[in-house]
């Protein structure tokens, strides 16, 4: 739960008991930061006199056990108290009690330069929606860990642009802005670091005009709250989560071909590396089709909850969509399960003929189990496809 404390000192006189409404407010998430979050806010107040604009302070402290939330207020920030942990629930908490038409973020431990505010909120009345800094090339010495300057922020950084195509060179860069009326369309909801790329996310898919510059980086003051591999899993796993093409349709794709590959292959009898394979590898070939089907289908199902629940945006999967209905899925997956079928009814009539003795067709019994397989779960999944759009937004 959060909770508001009183400003101690604003930034600019009260009109009567009118406090004038602020252009930039910026954001600080607070956690045990006793050691520097009173200089953060002095240097936050004097950018935004310098400035010359009106403008206020808001401190998230996040349930802080020492005395930051008592040393931001008399610095002359507006507290927040946000009970529940977590970077995101600190920013949200933030959102919630500024007032500007600009809002700032930075952190709280001395590594942003808050004289740099002035340029962010220069590129949003330059008609950018949102500003992200870029650290890469102004690291000072002993500022970031090796392994998060070329490893960690880069993999995710190019992840990120890969799966969204950001165009973004430091997606984790916790100095940036945005216009608030932005953040309707963001519907920012996580609670924890990735927080930093469901932001970036939100902004490629709402196809806002993000604006990026170079900015300084430089050591913590205090001790750091990161946990290298957990946020690092974290942020990871939340791209991939919001990327169903990459995390299902692409892999699910690649097995089901190559699967059936392997199987048509192997039935022409074409040799490789100088032999024939054999039972076992269209046991293989068809495990692999119908891998690839299920997880096909639930790339599908993913892409049709993100579309009817979360307002995603996907033109392949609308293009699809008003392409192909219920009927057509339930065609395919009974013409896949018919020709098993009639596969099995030749195997069994073959059996009977021959005085049903025993049964030698392997071949052709692993072929017609795996298409009355793959039928049923392209059958049964667009039945699912179609219960998930009843309630889609029109």
């Amino acid at each position: 739960m959060s909770t508001l404390a009183p400003t101690s000192r604003p930034l600019a006189p009260e009109d009567g008991d009118q406090q004038p409404t602020p252009l930039v407010s910026v954001v600080i998430p607070c956690l045990n930061e006793a050691q520097n979050i009173e200089t953060c806010v002095r240097a936050a107040r004097d950018a935004i006199v310098r400035m010359g604009v009106e403008g206020e302070v808001i401190v998230a402290d996040n349930d802080s056990d020492d005395d930051s939330a008592h040393l931001a207020e008399r610095a002359g920030a507006r507290v927040v108290v946000e009970r529940r942990r977590g970077y995101g629930s600190a920013y949200l908490a933030g959102f919630a009690a500024s007032r500007g038409s600009y809002i700032v973020m930075a952190d709280a431990d001395l590594t942003y330069d808050f004289k740099e505010i002035p340029r962010f909120v220069q590129a949003l009345e330059d008609g950018a929606e949102m500003v992200i800094g870029d650290r890469m090339d102004n690291i000072q010495p002993g500022a970031m860990p090796w392994h998060h300057r070329y490893i960690g922020n880069p993999m995710l950084t190019g992840l990120l642009n890969l799966f969204f195509r950001t165009g973004i060179s430091d997606a984790h860069c916790g100095m940036r802005a945005l216009r608030r009326d932005v953040l309707p369309r963001l519907d920012l909801r996580t609670t924890g670091m990735e927080f930093a790329s469901e932001m970036v996310i939100r902004a490629a898919k709402e196809k806002l005009r993000i604006a990026e510059f170079p900015i300084e980086y430089h050591p913590r003051g205090g001790e750091s709250k990161l946990s290298s591999l957990r946020d690092g899993w974290r942020h990871l796993r939340f791209l991939l989560v919001h990327s169903p093409n990459h995390l299902f349709i692409a892999p699910g794709a690649v097995l089901a071909g190559v699967g059936a590959v392997i199987v048509i292959v192997d039935e022409a009898g074409v040799s490789f590396f100088g032999r024939a394979w054999g039972l076992h590898t269209l046991i293989g070939g068809t495990l692999l089709m119908i891998v690839g089907t299920q997880v096909l289908a639930l790339g599908l199902c993913a892409h049709a909850y993100g579309t009817y629940f979360m307002g995603e945006r996907d033109p392949w999967f609308d293009r699809m969509r008003a392409r192909f209905r219920l009927e057509h899925g339930l065609l395919l997956g009974g013409a896949f399960a018919l020709v098993g079928l009639v596969i099995g009814g030749i195997i069994i009539g073959t059996w009977i003929s021959n005085g049903c003795g025993s049964l030698a067709d392997e071949r052709l019994a692993v072929i017609a189990a795996s298409l009355i397989i793959v039928g049923i779960q392209i059958f049964f999944s667009s039945f699912l496809l179609s219960i998930l759009g009843l309630r889609r937004r029109r």
